[in-house]
């Protein structure tokens, strides 16, 4: 589950990780006030507005039909309400949001960092994920922080430090005043980047994340060593331990089908094919995806119905992929091992019946437990429905459907 930077900062703080203040914005007037707010308090008439969506590249980003980039400093009160009525109810195109881009409903007014002092300040990189090739979680950092991280990575790999973490154990000490050297830093610098490590990796194991990435990691000019960005990802599976932390999801950010795919318990993720498929189990899943591939056909979508399935989830699996404009056949392949295949021929008859107008081809393969009667229940419906005992008949369906 993806959160919102404002949301990650929040639980940062929890672990006494220091971060880039700010306030979460819903309407221009909010931003206005809080500008007001954050540079009174800092004694600083610059602030830093931020676009809130799931997408990085936020700072090269536009809001479509406009010149505002999904991150701006401004200066008076009035440049804050300008950039939040640009910001706000626009869609803002990143690299990472493809041409269609994402809805701006919330915005981040954050306190300057830049603020002028007796040394320079410094941008670094750090992120922490599990290495899966090793089995350990990794901490990945750069002297190189900033926007082009990814073109470091490519052109300079030796830029990239990495720190491995066995799961289960704590940071060590050495490995924390390891990464802060490596970062260059001294003095206070050096004591505040090595608490600062210490307490995001806590926080990371906490929380249960999938990903957790600070760019920029920020040394201000007085030495303090900050959270000035942050994207954290939470692991779906361990939720359950966290139900307050479900309750930050924000499923306008995320897909409507596969959103609704989840209410139903099914694995579904959307892709740009033409080929629906339902299939139970993710590795039968997978190799009918290469099937339909292998046929001439693309893959609409990946959707795994599970032990569990029954009429109802099948039928709510075929909505769900009639609601997709591209899908051009929809090819079902189940094998009936702990699912019961004439559960899932009464689903596909069920839909038929209860959609109406399906008007693209419908291939079924049900293989297992159950097999015969699911087959003589499909044709006794009457509906037009294809059916297949071998994978290779299934695919000939299939290439004949997209041709």
């Amino acid at each position: 589950m993806n959160l919102h930077e404002y949301q990650a900062k929040s639980l940062l703080t929890q672990y006494k990780v220091p971060v880039q203040e700010g306030v979460a914005c819903s309407t221009v007037d909010e931003a206005v006030a809080a500008y007001n707010q954050i540079s009174t308090a800092t004694n600083n008439k610059f602030a830093v507005i931020k676009a809130q969506i799931h997408a990085g590249g936020r700072g090269k980003g536009k809001i479509n039909g406009s010149e505002q980039r999904g991150v701006a400093v401004v200066k008076s009160a009035d440049d804050a309400r300008t950039v939040a009525s640009n910001l706000l109810g626009g869609t803002l195109v990143t690299i990472q949001t493809g041409a269609a881009g994402k809805l701006v409903s919330k915005i981040l007014v954050a306190q300057d960092v830049y603020y002028p002092g007796p040394q320079p300040t410094k941008e670094f990189y750090l992120s922490i994920l599990l290495d899966r090739t090793k089995g350990q979680n990794v901490i990945m950092y750069s002297t190189e922080g900033g926007m082009d991280i990814e073109e470091v990575a490519h052109n300079t790999p030796e830029k990239i430090y990495k720190e491995w973490v066995q799961p289960g154990a704590k940071l060590a000490a050495f490995q924390a005043r390891k990464i802060a050297f490596n970062f260059g830093l001294s003095g206070d610098a050096f004591k505040n980047m090595v608490a600062f490590v210490s307490n995001l990796y806590n926080a990371y194991m906490g929380l249960d994340c999938s990903m957790l990435e600070i760019n920029p990691l920020f040394k201000t000019a007085d030495d303090k060593i900050i959270a000035v960005d942050c994207k954290m990802n939470l692991d779906d599976n361990a939720l359950v331990r966290h139900p307050d932390l479900l309750a930050m999801r924000d499923v306008t950010e995320e897909d409507p089908t596969e959103v609704e795919a989840g209410e139903y318990n099914l694995n579904f993720v959307k892709l740009d094919g033409n080929v629906g498929c339902m299939v139970n189990g993710a590795g039968l899943a997978m190799a009918t995806m290469d099937m339909i591939k292998l046929s001439g056909g693309e893959p609409a979508n990946f959707l795994d119905v599970g032990g569990s399935a029954n009429a109802q989830t099948v039928e709510a699996g075929f909505r769900i992929i009639l609601k997709d404009p591209n899908v051009k056949a929809i090819l079902v392949n189940i094998f009936g091992g702990i699912v019961r295949c004439d559960r899932v021929a009464q689903g596909v008859v069920d839909a038929y019946n209860s959609i109406g107008n399906i008007n693209i081809p419908i291939i079924v393969r049900l293989q297992g437990t159950n097999a015969e009667a699911a087959k003589e229940l499909i044709e006794k419906s009457g509906l037009k429905v294809q059916s297949a005992i071998l994978l290779e008949e299934a695919a000939a369906l299939v290439k004949r459907a997209v041709n």
